[in-house]
């Protein structure tokens, strides 16, 4: 089985690649890449983000060919792909972070700020908090309900189709931290960066 991790210079991915590694052993080629015909041949993907929405978006467009192959990969042809933080966002039809952007479309809804109640919650939302899993997902196979992941985020995405979001994280409100539909995988949180429940996920994504 061959994964790729998209790498369209997002920022430092380098413990999302550690972590997959260190979960897949040899027993799967992972790629780092974001040549178009590496992407096309993978049987999973993975879509790591780190910084802003419209920067995300930015660098995912420059890379010629790299939005269409993605959608290719992921809505024709309806291969596995997990995002993980701006890359579980970009899913979204438009996001607000610095300007109003367009993201992908594969989940229609909205990237918003958090509403930090005039100041009550801080911005970024940093550090470990409980998951609520809220439907049955691949990927929280033998994952405990109220398990704590790591979060760094001040935005939030707000899926119209309430039936994708597989789980919720209390902070200030309810944000989604988690959506799954059909082939589509996508977490707010760092599995890369929160310790062995982080890890069992990346390998439930990696067995499916």
């Amino acid at each position: 089985m061959k994964l790729t991790i998209v790498d369209y210079n997002s920022g430092n991915i380098s413990s999302v690649i550690t972590s997959f590694k260190e979960v897949a052993k040899d027993k799967v080629n992972i790629e780092v890449t974001s040549n178009l015909n590496s992407i096309r041949s993978s049987d999973k993907i993975v879509l790591p983000g780190q910084g802003s929405f419209k920067s995300c978006v930015d660098a995912l467009n420059k890379i010629n060919g790299l939005v269409d192959t993605l959608n290719e990969f992921t809505i024709n042809k309806k291969k596995p792909l997990l995002g993980i933080c701006v890359g579980l966002q970009m899913f979204a039809d438009i996001g607000y972070e610095e300007t109003e952007t367009k993201g992908l479309s594969w989940i229609s809804g909205k990237v918003s700020k958090i509403d930090n109640q005039n100041g009550k919650y801080k911005l970024p939302h940093v550090g470990w908090n409980q998951i609520k899993i809220i439907k049955d997902s691949k990927i929280f196979k033998d994952i405990g309900n109220n398990s704590h992941m790591y979060f760094v985020h001040s935005y939030e995405f707000i899926p119209n189709d309430k039936n994708v979001i597989s789980a919720i994280t209390d902070y200030s409100s309810n944000i989604v931290c988690s959506v799954e539909k059909e082939n589509i995988f996508g977490t707010q949180f760092h599995p890369e960066k929160s310790d062995k429940i982080g890890l069992k996920i990346i390998d439930n994504f990696i067995k499916l």
